[in-house]
């Protein structure tokens, strides 16, 4: 049984890769690179270079406002896809997710709240998290 299980750096390199194939297949913008780590029932996941050529012609009009607005807008758009992507590739339930982006580093944080600890080859791999 546990042989089928992926480790904890497959899971989280897989979430990655397939995170960032959303954002280029659903924005038609490639982060730079995405990292995903898991903290017990926790993921934390970063995204490099999210901010799109629209939102980036918004910014450099001074516009700020605005753009804040569009990526207030496609982060909530595209979280639904995203929490689906999440629970079936870890095999967990998404109980919240909460994200932010900064316009001016072009960075994107998503912290997801899951049900469990996913189920991995090497558990003890996994930080647990004092609550």
């Amino acid at each position: 049984m546990t042989d089928n299980l992926l480790t904890r750096g497959q899971l989280e390199r897989k979430l990655s890769q397939e995170i960032q194939a959303l954002y280029r297949r659903n924005l038609g913008h490639q982060p730079s690179k995405v990292t995903c780590q898991f903290f017990d029932a926790k993921l934390a996941i970063i995204i490099e270079d999210s901010i799109t050529s629209a939102e980036q012609v918004l910014i450099d009009e001074g516009k700020n406002d605005l753009a804040e607005k569009v990526r207030s807008n496609l982060d909530d758009a595209i979280q639904p896809e995203l929490k689906q992507l999440i629970e079936e590739i870890a095999e967990i339930k998404v109980v919240d997710m909460l994200s932010d982006a900064t316009l001016n580093t072009g960075r994107t944080g998503i912290i997801v709240v899951l049900s469990n600890s996913p189920k991995v080859r090497n558990p003890e791999s996994i930080p647990k998290v004092k609550s």
